[in-house]
């Protein structure tokens, strides 16, 4: 990976260390692109699909964990995740150099130790302060792994590092699916003794994860060009304006999974099952979809348009949502659904572009420190998200979902501009 053609050298690479024999015959499974071929690709997509399910599991029973067994008020336990979630941006940056230095592998099955650990310590949480520090723990594990895993999907992914990402989404979408699932069954039986596996099944996912990890290869790291500085991501201009409009689109991601349900259930007269029927079509829809739109989208420039695709689409289905206020609940249903589907839409748009984006305008040598810094953008709009959310798409009524669209269109339309940017500003990286 130190050659000067970073594109044949990835490849190579990935070939070298996949272990798939060329010869083989395909699976249907594997002729249809629905399972990858065997080697480090599959395998990695397995550790994915593993970890989700805990975290999806955990992240949907979080807050009745907190509440019913530990007996936390929903204030505090608003409180501490924030600060949790804040906290957990600090180790990107540093874990993302270190994954770049040291090499990906070895940093990421750290990182899901770590996890492992910092999650079976929930269980021993009695208070608002211990349930605050390890909460920072998990988020800081959380964050640092992220950090390490954007270099080692790099690592692995061959000549289109898009695809790939793109086949990841699909599968931990559907491994979000599944834990939906258990969770209602946690949720459903309601005692101390289930909140407590679901915690330390999820711990269980950490470490499933990490031993499938251990059968990756290990990646050398990318040596940075000759004179070049490894510590660049926070000088590079481009990039950081890249990354705060990505943290604007973030935004998006909570439309469907807090904005709407709030706004059915206190602005429309469409019914409550609604509020599930329509997070489970968007997570359908982006396990059957991303993919396939996905493929197109392999240059700068089509990344950059479909970003701005995404935009008009947030808008359309933002648009059709704010307008079922008082509506028949027929009648709201249908917009609801329309909308709804629309914003999806959007949703996989902007993924897709911003998969291609992620890795192009990122040097090869410093993936991960460039991961940290867009995770941060990322995080604080995770942390921004109910209150915006809340006062424009629920409290405002029509005229906030316009707004807020309005707003997805204007960064929307800012990508291609900023891309050419970077275009302009490192002519030596290789457009993927």
């Amino acid at each position: 990976m130190a050659s000067a053609d970073p594109k044949t050298d990835t490849a190579t690479t990935s070939d070298r260390s996949s272990g798939e024999d060329p010869g083989s015959a395909p699976s249907w499974l594997v002729a249809r692109g629905l399972l990858l071929e065997r080697g480090p690709r599959r395998t990695l997509a397995t550790a994915s699909f593993v970890n989700m399910v805990g975290s999806g599991v955990f992240m949907i029973s979080a807050a009745l964990f907190f509440t019913r067994s530990v007996g936390l008020s929903l204030s505090r336990v608003g409180v501490g995740m924030g600060i949790g979630a804040l906290v957990g941006l600090l180790s990107g940056i540093p874990v993302g150099r270190l994954a770049d230095r040291r090499g990906p592998r070895e940093v990421y099955l750290m990182t899901l130790t770590a996890q492992a650990l910092a999650m079976a310590a929930l269980v021993l949480v009695h208070s608002f302060w211990v349930f605050v520090l390890v909460v920072c723990l998990t988020e800081l594990a959380g964050s640092a792994s992220q950090a390490a895993r954007a270099p080692l999907t790099r690592g692995l992914a061959g000549p289109k590092p898009a695809a790939f990402r793109a086949y990841l989404r699909a599968v931990v979408n559907l491994a979000g699916s599944l834990g939906a699932v258990l969770a209602a069954l946690v949720v459903q039986l309601d005692t101390r003794t289930a909140y407590v596996c679901l915690v330390l099944g999820n711990a269980l996912s950490f470490l499933a994860a990490a031993l499938l990890a251990r059968r990756l290869p290990s990646l050398p790291p990318v040596p940075p060009p000759p004179g070049g500085e490894r510590m660049s991501a926070a000088r590079d201009h481009p990039f950081l304006v890249y990354s705060v409009l990505a943290a604007i689109t973030a935004l998006q991601g909570d439309v469907l999974l807090f904005a709407l349900p709030l706004w059915i259930v206190e602005h429309t007269h469409a019914p409550r099952w609604l509020v599930g029927a329509s997070a489970l079509a968007n997570t359908l829809l982006v396990v059957f979809l991303q993919v396939r739109v996905s493929r197109g989208i392999d240059t700068n420039a089509t990344a950059a348009r479909a970003w701005r695709r995404s935009g008009w689409a947030f808008l359309v289905g933002m648009t059709l949502i704010g307008l079922t206020a008082g509506l028949p609940g027929g009648l709201a249903v249908l917009l609801i659904a329309l909308g709804a589907g629309v914003h999806t839409v959007g949703e996989i748009w902007q993924a897709a572009g911003s998969f291609q984006l992620k890795y192009a305008l990122a040097p090869a040598h410093a993936q991960g420190q460039y991961t940290g810094i867009a995770r941060i953008g990322n995080g604080l709009a995770d942390v921004a998200a109910p209150s915006v959310l809340g006062y424009l798409c629920v409290s405002q009524g029509t005229f906030g979902w316009l707004l807020m669209g309005g707003v997805f269109v204007a960064a929307g339309l800012a990508i291609p501009p900023v891309v050419r940017w970077a275009e302009r500003a490192h002519p030596d990286r290789v457009t993927l």
